[in-house]
């Protein structure tokens, strides 16, 4: 398999469903992207989150696998990157098999950007707005009832820089017992 790396980068600075490819983004450390609406300290206001803006924000990036547009083409489904909302599509990783905790060094070198990952993207009504049908495609029960979230992965900056499409990604789990994500 080919080293992980960044397909594209993505913001917006309105609260729209979907998001715009843009070359590169800057993380702030603690804030989120630069620019974007959801970046911040402190939690945002959505359907997702709880209405406590005085909880830190746990959802400063979101990020998806480009696998999972080439999962939804495959039932019918064209949906490009950003258009699901996210500031970084990858490829090569199985974020949603990531442990809680795990970091991300975007980049080449020793000063590179990292964001620590904290959970499950957990997607809402938007996604069904956006297109029918397709919140059934990633809000999901396996065999035992559990709810499977296949709408990517959020976030924190630990350290701030400029992620480039194209940038190498470098996976580093926690170290001993390993805990799944869960929707944040």
């Amino acid at each position: 398999m080919a080293s992980p790396y960044v397909h594209s980068t993505h913001l917006s600075n309105t609260h729209s469903f979907s998001k715009t490819y843009t070359p590169s983004i800057t993380l702030l450390t603690g804030v989120g992207v630069q620019g974007d609406c959801h970046s911040g300290t402190k939690n945002q206001k959505s359907s997702q989150s709880t209405t406590d803006s005085s909880t830190p924000n746990l959802r400063q990036v979101h990020l998806i696998p480009y696998e999972l547009f080439t999962e939804l083409r495959a039932q019918n489904f064209v949906i490009q990157p950003g258009e699901l909302g996210e500031n970084i599509t990858t490829t090569g990783i199985d974020l949603l098999g990531l442990a809680k905790g795990s970091y991300l060094y975007f980049g080449s070198g020793d000063d590179v950007p990292i964001v620590q990952v904290t959970g499950l993207r957990r997607p809402g009504p938007g996604i069904e707005k956006h297109k029918e049908g397709l919140l059934d495609k990633v809000l999901l029960r396996d065999g035992a009832g559990r709810t499977i979230c296949k709408a990517g992965i959020m976030g924190v900056v630990v350290k701030g820089g400029k992620v480039n499409t194209g940038d190498m990604i470098r996976v580093v789990e926690p170290q001993g017992r390993k805990v799944g994500l869960e929707p944040v």
